[in-house]
């Protein structure tokens, strides 16, 4: 099983959509039992919250409910039990660097680097702008979360030989 836990800095925008946008990738490639997938922001600042409505709506637009999910931080054992913990941007990267331990540092990278189709290297905040800020979210996210279904079905395939 492969664990992906996906980061942004209040796991309110960024990290939920990506964590619907990959579960529904997921379960449309009859993947999910092959896959964990969890969210978490680095700062404590909506823990318990619901995703921005903002992102829920740009969510819905592509048959994507997010409505489910709850904010919460990331926590020491999430170092241990995630095989790659994403972050959106290069903030949120240094910040998990700072609290992960030495042995599991080699789990932590921008989500963009799975993406094939754009060249920005991280997922832009959207949350002091409007609503094209979340769908570019989308777009960036999308892009990525198709490279992270390659990758979870090429392990299934190595761990399967």
């Amino acid at each position: 099983m492969t664990k992906v836990l996906f980061v942004c800095m209040g796991n309110i925008c960024r990290s939920p959509t990506a964590e619907g946008i990959f579960r529904a990738m997921i379960q449309e490639a009859n993947l999910e039992h092959l896959v964990r997938i969890d969210s978490a922001g680095t700062h404590a600042y909506h823990v318990g919250e619901a995703p921005d409505p903002r992102a829920q709506a740009a969510a819905r637009k592509h048959s994507v409910d997010l409505s489910m999910l709850r904010a919460r931080q990331i926590t020491k054992e999430d170092f241990r039990d995630f095989d790659l913990i994403l972050a959106m941007d290069w903030e949120n990267l240094a910040a998990l660097q700072h609290v992960a331990p030495k042995q599991y540092a080699h789990k932590l990278m921008l989500m963009m680097r799975f993406a094939t189709d754009n060249e920005e290297a991280t997922v832009p905040d959207p949350y002091y702008g409007g609503a094209d800020g979340f769908e570019r979210v989308i777009s960036y996210v999308s892009d990525a979360c198709h490279g992270l279904v390659d990758v979870v079905r090429k392990r299934a395939l190595q761990y399967a030989a």
